[in-house]
This record gives structure tokens, C-alpha cells and sequence, in this order.
């Protein structure tokens, strides 16, 4: 590895202060930020692409979110993320900022599992041309607004009809989301190695209307069949779009993948005992 691209979590005093140690600690690599951590450590301001295109690794210095903006900055390249937990939760960044050399260090040496996250394809279709297509590692949401409203969503999978959803909202995850709104929502988690899509209705109207786990490779649609003016379509909580009452959403595994460096001695479940507090009074 040659260049090392951190992605800061803004306004993080700490994340600056360890970018700067990094860089200090690996004279021999170049070692790069992105725009507004380099902007506040007055190292060379360089355009995501271009600063993407030289990443041979991502150092993530936040938490989950901030790994989620990363991936969505490589947009599907294969790029290695390594994820420094200066958050709350971190599911994906598992590393303490305690931690952070030995793992580099380790990483350097080849000494860590490559994990490959499943993405999901969004298009929003709006009179059949295609107004929006993007990629998400965590989840889909079509969640509506400040009025206390249900509308009414049609649900088909690969051209077949599944449900009319009256509900708040719906949220398609994929398995590393499974454990962010889905799981609010009543979802199940879903180990990351299980390539599916977690369709899960918000405060549906109909107690039948559950979770369901549909296969990756299915195509996903949903369309809005309510006339309403507050209803939003949320992609990995960073982008959001209005949508219109007759509006579909279709979804579908990505062929891009996100590639996660993974401490090979800490295991999935430890991860979640440890976060979700299992086993505790």
C-alpha cells in the first residue's frame, strides 16, 4: 500500500488530532483527507474522485455513518475500508481509537480479513423516466413526514404482486443495515454473509404485514399509490428525495460490493453482545 485516504468525521477535534499522529506515524506512505478534514489541518485540498482514485486503503475515523459516507465516496470501487470507532454504536467500525496502530500496523502486514458487504441498486421511477439511481450499503426508506398520515404502498417482487402496505413508511435494508432502522422497525438481523433484501413496513396498519426476507438477486417495487406531499425517499440516511403519488421505487443487489477490514479475532456475535448488550440485567 502506497496512499491512505482518511475520512474524518466533521467536527471531531479527535479525529483531526489522530489523523495528524497517522500521518506522523507513516512517514514512508502518503497519507491523505478528505476535503474538510484537510481544509481544518491545512494539508492539500484534493476532489473526491481524484482522492479515491489514488486511495489504496480508506481509514474511517468516526463511526458507522461516517463509514457509510466513505463507501459512498469510493462509489463501488474495491477499495479496503478500515474503521476507527470515535461514535457511539459502531457496528462496522469496530476498531477504538486505543487500537488504531496495532490494527494499521497489522493491516500493513497483511494480517486482516477482507469482509465484502453486500450494496443495494435504487432507482426512482417517476412516469417511467428514471429521475434517481444510486447504491446504498445500509437501507432504502420511503418514510413520510411531519403529518401523522399512512399511505398506501404496492409491493411486487420480479413483476409480482405481494402486498399493499398501509403503513408510515417502508425500509429495504440489506444485512449490514439490518441492524440500523430495520431493527427500530422491527426487523430481524441478518449476519452480513447472507446476501438478501430486508423488507420491513413501518407501523404497518395490518398486523400481518411483517419483515420479510427476500432473495438479493429479486427485484424489489414499490409504488406509492397515496396523494400526499411529505413522503420521502431516504438512502443511506445521507441523500434524500420527494416523491409523488405514483412514484416506484425499485431495488435490487448492486453488482459493487464494499470490502470492510475485519479483525479476524473479533466475530460477529461478539459484535453484537457487546453493542446490544445481550446477556446483560
Amino acid at each position: 500500500m502506497h496512499t491512505l485516504v482518511l475520512v474524518a468525521k466533521k467536527d471531531k477535534p479527535e479525529a483531526a488530532e489522530l489523523a495528524v499522529r497517522i500521518r506522523e506515524r507513516y512517514p514512508s506512505l502518503e497519507v491523505l483527507g478528505d476535503r474538510l478534514l484537510a481544509h481544518r489541518l491545512g494539508w492539500p485540498r484534493i476532489e473526491d474522485r481524484e482522492l479515491v482514485s489514488r486511495a489504496d486503503l480508506v481509514v474511517v475515523l468516526g463511526g458507522d455513518g461516517t463509514l457509510i459516507h466513505a463507501a459512498r465516496m469510493l462509489d463501488g470501487r474495491p477499495t479496503p475500508i478500515l474503521g476507527v470507532n470515535l461514535g457511539t454504536l459502531g457496528f462496522m467500525t469496530e476498531i477504538s481509537a486505543d487500537d488504531i496502530f496495532p490494527a494499521l500496523d497489522a493491516v500493513l502486514a497483511g494480517r486482516f480479513k477482507l469482509e465484502s458487504r453486500m450494496k443495494l441498486c435504487c432507482r426512482l421511477v417517476r412516469e417511467g423516466k428514471v429521475l434517481v439511481q444510486d447504491e446504498v450499503l445500509n437501507d432504502v426508506v420511503i418514510n413520510k413526514g411531519a403529518l401523522a398520515r399512512v399511505a398506501d404502498h404496492e409491493v411486487s417482487i420480479e413483476g409480482v404482486p405481494v402486498a399493499m402496505y398501509k403503513a408510515d413508511g417502508v425500509i429495504l435494508a440489506t444485512p449490514t443495515g439490518s441492524t440500523a432502522y430495520s431493527l427500530s422497525a422491527g426487523g430481524p438481523i441478518v449476519h452480513p454473509s447472507v446476501d438478501c433484501t430486508v423488507l420491513t413496513p413501518i407501523c404497518s396498519h395490518a398486523l400481518t404485514h411483517r419483515s420479510t426476507l427476500v432473495p438479493a438477486d429479486r427485484t424489489i417495487r414499490i409504488t406509492l399509490c397515496s396523494e400526499t406531499a411529505d413522503t420521502f425517499l431516504t438512502l443511506d440516511g445521507q441523500t434524500g428525495h420527494s416523491l409523488q403519488c405514483g412514484d416506484s421505487i425499485e431495488v435490487v443487489r448492486s453488482p459493487n460490493r464494499v470490502q470492510l477490514l475485519r479483525d479476524p479475532g473479533v466475530g460477529y456475535f461478539s459484535i453484537l453482545r457487546k453493542k446490544l448488550h445481550w446477556g446483560e440485567r
